[in-house]
């Protein structure tokens, strides 16, 4: 289990980064099945994951890891799982570009943790992702507090599919970003 970074939040929170671990299996099911159901602006808005899907996911996450394709962080406090973060690199043609992605629990944001969580996850990629050159992602339109983050990490969009998101039965614009590395 390799750990990047132990530290606190900015609420006071005792917080561990690290690699996630096959026995992270069942606690990354029930964190993604309950945002889920939330219906935040994840790419799930109500399904549930079963936990052969989600073993499954994992392991091609490791095995990816281990290829040096992508970085994943999982942030815990006292073995809870608050915020997970990755860079997954592309193939072929595209093998010099990665796709970020983050979530944190309802319970644990505004608390910086999605800032620091970015911050490592981006020196950790540069690490061990040694062809990464661009980094991508898609965000809802309506989420102006996460575009205004990525825009502070140097993020720029540059395109726009016009309804291309479904969020909570509505029809909303899939926004496109990206950062030089």
């Amino acid at each position: 289990m390799k750990t990047i970074y132990r530290g606190k939040t900015n609420k006071g929170v005792g917080i561990v980064v690290r690699y996630p671990v096959e026995k992270d299996l069942d606690q990354l099911r029930c964190y993604i099945n309950i945002l889920s159901k939330e219906q935040t602006y994840i790419r799930f808005q109500g399904e549930q994951l079963t936990m052969r899907e989600e073993s499954k996911y994992l392991n091609d996450q490791l095995k990816k890891i281990d290829k040096r394709e992508e970085v994943k962080l999982l942030v815990f406090n006292n073995n809870k799982l608050m915020a997970v973060a990755d860079i997954n690199l592309k193939d072929k043609i595209e093998s010099h570009v990665g796709v970020f992605g983050i979530t944190v629990a309802k319970e644990f944001r505004n608390q910086g943790i999605g800032k620091l969580l970015m911050n490592l996850v981006f020196k950790e990629a540069q690490k061990k992702i040694p062809s990464l050159k661009i980094v991508t992602l898609g965000v809802f339109a309506n989420n102006p507090i996460a575009k205004e983050m990525y825009k502070k990490f140097g993020f720029v969009e540059y395109g726009k599919l016009p309804k291309g998101l479904v969020h909570k039965n509505q029809f909303i614009d899939h926004v496109f970003m990206f950062k030089k590395l």
